[in-house]
């Protein structure tokens, strides 16, 4: 039996990011994903919106088919 599995690359947070210290956050997402590690990716707020920055996700973890992603962000796109 297969295991349902999308491949992301790109951070969409929807706004339900949580900032663990001042530059991690952490996301999770429904279903398993597959994000690549220790490469700088587009942070958006939606998949059609511009992007707010980048980021290096350090670690990915799949449980009760949910996806939670830490990541560091290394630059913000300000809107000012």
């Amino acid at each position: 039996m297969g295991m349902p599995m999308e491949l992301n690359t790109m951070i969409v947070t929807k706004g339900n990011e949580i900032r663990e210290q001042e530059n991690i956050f952490s996301l999770t997402k429904a279903g398993y994903r597959l994000y690549p590690i220790d490469i700088p990716i587009d942070v958006r707020k939606t998949i059609q919106s511009d992007s707010s920055g980048t980021a290096v996700i350090q670690k990915v973890e799949w449980t009760n088919e949910k996806t939670t992603i830490t990541y560091q962000l290394l630059s913000l796109n300000s809107t000012n």
